[in-house]
């Protein structure tokens, strides 16, 4: 698509890649990869650092959403209303950054 190349300058501008990372893969794999890279108008690279970072993303909210029947909600719920008095484990553990935030 003729208008999709400022759109992907723009973001270059925006955020400039300085990190690089290499890969090892089949040959298969990146005909695969390459495949759907043109199927969807970007370049091998764009495509793939998309897809990881969905992916990771994926992981990350795995670790933070969570679904529950109506019984364990309670009980969850009441749990969370009568928090523990603090101490000094709770104060240590609440100061860390949690592992999911960038550094």
């Amino acid at each position: 698509m003729p208008g999709r190349a400022p759109l992907r300058q723009a973001a270059k501008r925006v955020e400039r890649r300085s990190v690089t990372i290499n890969l090892r893969a089949t040959e298969a794999w990146r005909a695969l990869v390459d495949h759907a890279a043109s199927l969807m108008e970007k370049t091998r690279t764009d495509f793939i650092i998309e897809a990881t970072r969905k992916q990771a993303e994926d992981v990350l909210l795995d670790q933070r959403f969570f679904e529950l029947d109506a019984t364990r909600y309670g009980a969850l719920m009441d749990i969370l209303s009568k928090p523990p008095p603090p101490n000094a484990e709770l104060k240590q553990l609440m100061s860390g950054k949690a592992p999911w935030r960038e550094p």
